[in-house]
């Protein structure tokens, strides 16, 4: 089994970027973990003493030229495990989900984020950010990096087991991209263009490279991300591990796919090692 520790504490988050940041690291992407309790709105996720806010304010004090995104969703937050609010009856409460994701985006911004990445999938989301960061003043300086195109992939496992976040029923297919659609995720794409997305997002990265490769051609004018999510990260380390391949042979090839299908930004838990394969 592939066990990937990817927390990191404020008391050591600076001691882990550090070196990072000196060897050329120009962006992190932060999400947040509880160790308190968590309530079925999602209360914890924009607190000024949480995570997430006491992570932007440290790295932007001792690292400021560093560009730090931040994950905004409910799903590490809410007791339940699902990316919003729900009904009585379970399903997901679009309008209240937005709107408290705006909420969190914004404070988010107010704390010196440089962009916010919604990964939650509601519909209008981007939209109700862009004008709750418009109405705060910042919309000026804070870049909202949409994930357009999130499938409901198995691909997720590991970050879910380490965020303490996996849904406690159902799951998330009522409001992910089913594998299949490449139509809906045009669709959705374009949806989020005209909301106002300044960069679009595809998650996961290389079963998904077509979504990146026409995503790239529907939002020519913006940039393109995609996430290589935990379980592709594991995936590889567990071949590596048992002899496929080599490491970092198979992790430049890989990374090399997705730029060639488009992306000009990729999201990726290997970005300790190619920092220090680019130094060799």
């Amino acid at each position: 089994m592939i066990i990937i520790d990817i927390r990191w504490g404020i008391n050591k988050l600076e001691k882990f970027i550090a070196p990072l940041v000196a060897k050329g690291l120009a962006a992190v992407i932060l999400f947040g973990v509880l160790n308190g309790s968590k309530d079925v709105y999602g209360t914890k996720a924009d607190d000024p003493e949480g995570p997430v806010i006491q992570s932007i304010r440290l790295l932007k004090n001792r690292f400021p030229g560093l560009f730090v995104i931040c994950d905004v969703c409910l799903c590490e937050y809410t007791s339940h495990g699902h990316c919003g609010w729900l009904y009585e009856d379970g399903t997901i409460n679009n309008k209240a989900s937005v709107r408290r994701l705006s909420e969190i985006a914004v404070e988010y911004g107010k704390a010196g984020a440089d962009a916010v990445a919604p990964s939650d999938m509601m519909d209008g989301r981007v939209l109700a950010i862009k004008k709750g960061l418009v109405e705060a003043g910042i919309s000026h300086k804070i870049m909202v990096m949409s994930y357009s195109a999130k499938f409901a992939s198995c691909l997720y496992g590991p970050f879910r087991s380490i965020a303490n976040s996996a849904p406690l029923f159902g799951d998330r297919k009522s409001y992910q991209l089913p594998p299949p659609s490449k139509k809906l995720a045009h669709r959705a794409i374009k949806r989020d263009i005209s909301e106002g997305a300044d960069c679009i997002i595809i998650k996961p990265a290389t079963l998904y490279l077509d979504i990146i490769a026409s995503a790239s051609e529907i939002a020519s004018d913006l940039l393109i991300a995609t996430y290589h999510v935990s379980g592709e990260y594991a995936a590889i380390h567990a071949a590596s591990k048992a002899g496929v391949y080599d490491l970092e042979t198979i992790v430049k090839e890989t990374l090399i796919s997705c730029l060639r299908a488009g992306a000009e930004i990729i999201i990726t838990y290997f970005t300790p090692d190619c920092l220090d394969w680019l130094e060799a």
